[in-house]
């Protein structure tokens, strides 16, 4: 069952969900104007990827909003550098 409630443990996770989804944000927007992807790793971030949609699974589970919404984000923009770096291997 999702429980939407803001205790202070929930804002942490927020907080710490914030910051570790856009700092994929420099990255994806880096990958995206200069369409390389020269020193990542495709295998990298398919493992990253898995993990992230394991989190977000958990966190379904738990019910934990924030767990929910970044690793959904996450796994999103962990996506579209895959593509770049598929795209860039074809």
């Amino acid at each position: 069952m999702l429980d939407i409630g803001f205790d202070g443990v929930e804002l942490i996770g927020f907080a710490a969900a914030f910051l570790t989804t856009i700092a994929f944000i420099p990255q994806v927007v880096q990958v995206w104007k200069t369409n390389s992807v020269e020193g990542l790793s495709l295998t990298t971030y398919i493992i990253f990827v898995i993990g992230v949609f394991l989190w977000f699974l958990y966190g379904l589970n738990i019910g934990s909003l924030s767990m929910i919404i970044a690793n959904s984000i996450t796994v999103v923009l962990a996506l579209v550098i895959i593509y770049f770096i598929i795209k860039s291997k074809i």
